[in-house]
């Protein structure tokens, strides 16, 4: 079910990744490799075959790759299929009970009352907020031409802005590089696999991770708890400002009027620090790196962002398709969350396979973005997939960066639109480089995708319209004088 045909073009980057396996693992061979980086256990048969099925160190589990049984699972008999136990007990301990890892009617509860936060009167309403932090990104990088920068730390520190600018206008009471390093030291903590969680140990016996994790968490709570105190006090006052804090504080459910608890209410915004930032920080890291490695969508995009014009709010999301084709192609390649896993609730059948109740049923983004009979030369970097007609034939339940069905990403909208704004702005002021000498960029799974090695890249400043191709046609142009005095034929 392949869609539009992009035909291969050999020139076109294809970004290093872990190369599948051709045989199982053994059971010891594959816990190591799960907790160093699970995507290095997946098969080539993954790649090919639309369900999958085999017993192993997680019992038995079902790879769905096919977009109609896909649908089947997350949609028509979602009821049937919860989060599993083990990302439950592996993120449940930082996250807390939110929309993330609620189930069954305390979700739905909170899905109702979450739902007009993120209606898209109120994201189109946080434009201005992240063209402001957009522009801050802007002239730090302007100013830092001919320097080496962390590209991930740079993407942490605006996303990061984008939430004090949105969820927390009145700021954050920390400071927000010392929260991003708890960010990724939690990730770092929890997403290796215990072989504990894998065996079903005791919740109560001791995990090295989660013993790592808990200064984050302490972090997290100590951070929640100020900035709800301080704005509750602001709400009583009537001068609390209306950004998302507010409005989570402020949510009722619209069929019983009741708001969440100060539970439910510091779990989400534990979720929306964590997992919200996460999400655009990654896309934009990893967009910038296959932007450098592939010339002609960076002066295509730079060429889309040199034109657009700019109002005094600044950019628009909606008037630049190739962004939003660079990030959706991007999330396509290392999508936010690797693989999403439900359990079953009852015995049932997808296509001809059995699924025995308890067992594990698991559709993976990172193996469905790349699968050979899904897409046309799926391992190379095509924003062009994301356009037009060959965007609209691309079937829904084959592409998945924000998951699907009543549990889809409540902020993906968010999360696109601040991606598509931050990115239009670094490139218009800056083009980053990969050194030659940098270590190989691949991805690691912590419970999102991350460069393995980190990604320092070099700042070239630019100004609109200031690239390779802009300069051609100037000198195309009747009377251009070059630099050296001589006129241009």
């Amino acid at each position: 079910m392949l869609t539009t045909p992009i035909l291969p073009v050999p020139d076109r980057f294809r970004p290093k990744v872990p190369a599948p396996l051709r045989e199982p693992m053994g059971l010891f061979a594959f816990l190591k490799a799960a907790r160093a980086n699970p995507i290095t256990t997946w098969m080539e048969e993954h790649f090919t075959a639309p369900v999958l099925a085999g017993d192993g160190a997680l019992g038995r589990v079902t790879v769905v790759s096919d977009p109609g049984l896909i649908r089947y699972l997350y949609v028509e008999n979602a009821k049937n299929y919860r989060k599993d136990d083990l990302q439950r007990r592996v993120l449940a301990p930082g996250l807390g009970n939110g929309l993330l890892t609620a189930e069954d009617e305390e979700w739905r509860l909170q899905r109702r009352m979450l739902a007009p936060v993120f209606s898209a009167r109120n994201v189109a309403g946080f434009a201005d907020a992240m063209n402001q932090a957009g522009a801050r990104i802007a002239r730090r990088l302007a100013r830092r031409d001919g320097v080496r920068v962390d590209v991930a730390l740079e993407m942490t520190r605006t996303t990061l802005d984008v939430l004090e600018r949105t969820i927390f206008t009145q700021g954050l009471p920390s400071d927000p590089d010392a929260l991003g390093r708890a960010i990724t030291r939690f990730l770092e903590a929890v997403g290796p696999i215990d072989p504990l969680d894998v065996f079903g140990v005791p919740t109560f016996v001791p995990r090295i991770g989660r013993l790592r994790a808990r200064p984050a968490i302490r972090f997290f709570a100590e951070i929640v708890d100020a900035l709800i105190e301080r704005r509750r006090a602001l709400m009583r006052g009537g001068a609390a400002p209306k950004d998302l804090l507010t409005l989570l504080l402020a949510a009722q459910d619209p069929e019983t009027g009741k708001g969440l608890t100060d539970l439910e209410v510091k779990a989400n915004i534990v979720t929306f620090i964590a997992a919200g930032h996460e999400t655009t920080a990654n896309a934009l890291t990893w967009a910038l790196y296959c932007l450098s490695q592939d010339p002609a969508a960076r002066e295509r995009l730079e060429r889309e962002v040199d034109a657009a014009v700019a109002g005094p709010a600044g950019f628009d999301a909606e008037a630049l398709p190739f962004a939003k084709a660079v990030v959706e192609e991007t999330m396509r390649l290392f999508p936010p969350v690797p693989f999403l896993s439900r359990q079953a609730i009852a015995e049932d059948r997808i296509g001809r396979l059995k699924i025995p109740r308890g067992s594990i049923v698991m559709v993976a983004p990172y193996v469905l973005h790349r699968h050979k009979t899904l897409w046309e030369d799926p391992a190379a970097f095509l924003p062009e997939r994301f356009l037009g007609a060959a965007r609209a034939q691309i079937p829904r339940f084959s592409y998945l960066p924000f998951g699907a069905g009543p549990r889809i990403c409540i902020g993906q909208s968010f999360s696109v639109q601040e991606a598509v704004i931050l990115l239009a702005h670094i490139v218009r002021t800056a083009r980053l480089d990969l050194p030659a000498d940098h270590p190989p960029v691949t991805p690691l799974h912590r419970v999102t995708l991350r460069p393995a090695h980190g990604l320092h890249m070099d700042v070239q400043a630019r100004r609109p319209g200031s690239g390779p191709a802009a300069l051609a046609r100037r000198i195309a142009q009747p009377g251009f004088v070059t630099a050296a005095g001589r006129q241009a034929p």
